[in-house]
């Protein structure tokens, strides 16, 4: 008969444990999700700043209207929706130049360049360095691409000022 009380009474104390672990669980999701979609957006932006801003392609219908007129318009390479699917395919493949970075006042994780572009140097003290965390940033990437890629390649085509807080924040909470 005590055990049955010992175990009604410590139930609500397991059950708030329970609740707990699956919010600082959900809340680790979420910062991946939004780590991997800041990670994205730096990606993309480098990818587009390494291209050449005077290269213009032409874009619209090659056909010939009844006027005689053409509907083509030239838009820069860089943010052209070809372009950007292209750059699009490979940018998760990058989340392995990312490391985890956990804030020591509030205990949230935030993910940074641990490879230099320019094969500098770089400070890792504050960067863990995990396979696993690697892997799982790289997975979010891809989920967020699937599930947005018409919106994301939207934003990098028309939007050039804050596309990390416009897009991340409305994306992934």
């Amino acid at each position: 008969c005590k055990m049955r009380e010992a175990a009604f009474l410590l139930t609500p104390y397991v059950v708030l444990c329970l609740l707990l672990s699956f919010s600082q669980a959900a809340r680790q999701g979420q910062d991946m999700r939004c780590g991997a979609c800041r990670a994205l957006v730096d990606e993309m932006e480098w990818a587009i700043s390494q291209i050449d801003p005077k290269k213009m392609i032409q874009t619209g219908s090659f056909r010939i209207n009844p006027d005689g007129s053409q509907s083509i318009r030239e838009v820069p390479l860089a943010r052209s929706e070809g372009n950007l699917l292209e750059l699009m395919e490979s940018v998760c493949d990058r989340m392995e130049d990312y490391g985890e970075h956990t804030d020591s006042s509030t205990d949230r994780k935030s993910y940074i360049r641990i490879k230099s572009r320019s094969g500098e140097a770089m400070d890792l003290s504050e960067a863990m360095l995990d396979s696993r965390v690697t892997a799982s940033l790289k997975f979010a990437c891809e989920t967020i691409v699937e599930q947005h890629e018409d919106e994301v390649i939207e934003f990098f085509a028309h939007e050039t000022d804050n596309v990390k807080d416009k897009l991340c924040s409305k994306r992934t909470g």
